[in-house]
C-alpha cells in the first residue's frame, strides 16, 4: 500500500516538473520573437558569409607589351617625329593610365607580303612576335601599289595627267588574289607562333585618291583587299582590323608625307588613336 502510494506521488511530482519545463520553453520562445536582439546575442550555428567580391576583370595594371610588323607604315617612315603609329600608341595608352612598352619594331621599308612570309619563320622574328600581347601588322600597301615609288617622285610640281604615268590603273588589281591569299596565310602563321596575342591589322587607304585616273581603281583595289582581311580575321579569334581608309579619303593633304604615299606624323596619329580604341 505504501510502495503504491509512493508512486503516484512520484509520477505526479514528475508530472509538475515537466509542466513547469514546457511552461518556461513557452515563456522563452515568447521573449525570442518579442525580442530578437536576445537571439543576436547566442552564438550563431551557421556558418560566417564569405566576404563579397565583385566580378573578376582585366588587369588594368597590367603591362602590355607591343611588337610591330610589317612595311614602312609599320616602321613609321613619313613621320618626322620618327614615332609612327607605334610609339604613337604607346605614348595615347600610357597617357591613358596603361602600362605599355615596345619589344621590337620589325617594319621594313617596301616589304610586301611576298617578302614578309619568310620573316615569320626567322628565329628573331618568332621570338619577338612570341613575347607579345599585341602584335600591330601593317602590310599590303606595296603589294597592291606596285611602283608607288615612282609615282610619288613624279607627283611634286607635275601635271594630273603626268601623275598617272607612273602606275597604270588597271595593275591595281592584278596582284589582289594572290596578295590577299598571302595575307591570310600571314594571319594564320603570326596566330600559329602566339595563340594569345591580340593581332592589330591595320587595314589600307588609297593615297592616291586625289589624282583623277587612280581614284576609282584604287578605291576599288583597297575595299577589296580590306574586304579579304576581314574574312580571315573575323574567322579567328582576338583579332580586328583598324580602319584607315576613311581617315584620309578627305583628307590626303592634310595626313600625308611628302611622298605622298606615307602618313605624316598627324597621320600616324590617327591611326594610332583607332588602335588604342580597339585593345581598351
Amino acid at each position: 500500500m505504501k510502495s503504491s502510494k509512493w508512486i503516484w506521488r512520484s509520477v505526479s511530482i514528475l508530472s509538475v516538473f515537466s509542466t513547469l519545463l514546457l511552461l518556461a520553453g513557452f515563456v522563452y520562445a515568447v521573449k525570442d520573437i518579442q525580442s530578437p536582439q536576445a537571439a543576436k546575442d547566442r552564438p550563431a550555428k551557421v556558418a560566417t558569409p564569405e566576404k563579397e567580391t565583385g566580378p573578376a576583370t582585366p588587369a588594368a595594371d597590367k603591362e602590355l607589351k607591343f611588337a610591330v610588323i610589317g612595311d614602312s607604315l609599320a616602321k613609321g617612315t613619313g613621320d618626322n617625329s620618327g614615332m609612327g603609329f607605334a610609339r604613337r600608341t604607346i605614348r595615347e595608352l600610357t597617357a591613358a593610365g596603361r602600362k605599355a612598352t615596345l619589344l621590337n619594331n620589325l617594319g621594313i621599308n617596301g616589304l610586301t607580303t611576298t617578302g614578309l612570309l619568310p620573316k615569320l619563320e626567322e628565329r628573331g622574328t618568332k621570338y619577338v612576335l612570341g613575347e607579345a600581347d599585341v602584335i600591330l601588322l601593317s602590310i599590303g600597301g606595296n603589294d597592291l601599289f606596285q611602283g608607288a615609288d615612282l609615282a610619288s617622285k613624279g607627283i611634286a610640281g607635275t601635271s594630273t595627267t603626268a601623275k598617272g604615268q607612273e602606275l597604270d590603273p588597271e595593275d591595281l588589281l592584278k596582284g589582289l588574289p594572290k596578295a590577299s591569299t598571302q595575307l591570310k596565310t600571314i594571319l594564320e602563321r603570326i596566330r600559329a607562333i602566339n595563340p594569345e596575342a591580340m593581332i592589330v591589322y591595320v587595314g589600307l587607304y588609297n593615297p592616291f585618291g586625289d589624282i583623277e585616273e587612280l581614284q576609282v581603281p584604287g578605291n576599288q583595289a583597297v575595299a577589296k583587299w580590306n574586304e579579304a582581311a576581314l574574312d580571315t580575321i573575323n574567322k579567328n579569334g582576338n583579332m580586328t582590323l583598324v580602319p584607315t581608309f576613311d581617315i584620309f579619303q578627305q583628307h590626303l593633304g592634310r595626313y600625308l608625307a611628302s611622298d605622298h604615299f606615307h602618313p605624316n606624323g598627324d597621320g600616324y596619329q590617327q591611326i594610332a588613336v583607332r588602335i588604342v580604341q580597339a585593345i581598351r
